[in-house]
């Protein structure tokens, strides 16, 4: 896997263990808490392997972004967190920010 595919996937799945720290309740709920993990490991390893040949601040920026992105917006449909101007001009900010890092 290029190391493209591997940052974005790795973004993806930091989404997922993000969200999986609200599902888990503290570490409290066997499943959320073991998936979270799971999924937090494989994110790092995704990560690890973008950083052979992307540069770190290029691979850590995407990689947060992502996760930043994707945790934002899903928290607003499963955790009824607020939607207001400044939150989506934030969102759309970051998302110009891996665009530009990407086109860098």
């Amino acid at each position: 896997m290029g190391a493209w595919p591997a940052l974005v996937l790795a973004g993806l799945l930091e989404i997922g263990w993000a969200l999986g720290l609200k599902y888990s309740d503290g570490f409290t709920k066997l499943v959320p808490s073991v998936l979270t993990v799971l999924g937090a490991l494989a994110s790092f390893w995704l990560l690890s392997h973008a950083m052979k040949t992307l540069p770190v601040g290029t691979a850590y920026a995407v990689w947060v972004g992502i996760g930043t992105v994707g945790t934002a917006t899903l928290a607003v449909f499963l955790f009824n967190e607020p939607v207001n101007v400044m939150r989506v001009a934030g969102i759309c900010l970051i998302v110009a920010g891996i665009v530009a890092l990407k086109l860098a």
